[in-house]
């Protein structure tokens, strides 16, 4: 049935008080066409709609412009994580500096992952309003990087722009922020940018040796990633992609 036999059918007129409204479906597999008949005060709507429905659809497209599927997201995030923290035996090359490793995993709206990172870590104190007293080190932590695994075998790749840890020696525990320039990666995130702060809690766990407790060599280690990732794919996208 074309438009002008759905013309002809709405225009029969049963009497003054009723119309027959037509309107045209689209089901999954065909078009159907639809017919009811309305009372006086619906008359208007029924008008109208027949007049919608036989306007160019690039006309009512313009009015709702179609979602493109292949955009890419900024995220604010929030990943909590727990894990630990060792020293290790790569060498970032960071003048009077030692080298630590963590492992951790977490969750957060980008999904479940798990994070390798490498750290440079001063061997010497330096001053800080923040963390100053008789029982508290200030190590400032000027470089490593890292890279997130995601639950889709996507991969984040971050590079260490700043960070520091305050060291309380009485509590026994350290407080570290670090800060993390994303540099792109696999999959959802292969033009992925953005800075995320970690903000970690660090407890030791084990001396080396076990009866020398100014010497950890393996801790405990919790706390989240927060900031913004930019330039983040469906997961959809890109597995097609990596077909």
């Amino acid at each position: 049935m074309n438009r002008q036999s759905i013309y002809l059918a709405c225009k029969n007129l049963a009497d003054d008080s009723q119309m027959i409204a037509c309107v045209w479906t689209r089901p999954v597999m065909a078009r159907k066409f639809a017919c009811m008949k309305l009372t006086t005060p619906t008359r208007i709507i029924a008008t109208t709609l027949f007049i919608a429905s036989a306007m160019p659809v690039g006309i009512l497209a313009q009015e709702e412009p179609a979602q493109d599927s292949n955009s890419e997201h900024t995220h604010h995030v929030k990943m909590a994580f727990s894990g630990t923290s060792e020293n290790s035996a790569n060498n970032l090359q960071y003048t009077n500096t030692s080298n630590d490793e963590d492992n951790f995993a977490g969750n957060g709206p980008l999904g479940s992952f798990t994070v390798r990172l490498l750290r440079a870590i001063d061997n010497s104190p330096s001053s800080s309003p923040t963390c100053s007293g008789s029982n508290y080190l200030y190590l400032v932590e000027p470089g490593g990087g890292g890279v997130f695994r995601f639950h889709d075998g996507s991969l984040l790749y971050v590079n260490l722009t700043k960070g520091s840890d305050c060291i309380n020696l009485e509590a026994n525990d350290a407080h570290c922020t670090l800060i993390f320039q994303v540099t792109g990666g696999t999959g959802r995130f292969k033009h992925a940018s953005g800075v995320l702060t970690m903000t970690e809690l660090v407890l030791p766990v084990v001396n080396g040796p076990a009866d020398n407790p100014n010497n950890p060599v393996l801790f405990a280690a919790t706390g989240e990633f927060t900031g913004t990732v930019s330039g983040v794919a469906a997961e959809e996208e890109a597995h097609d992609e990596q077909q």
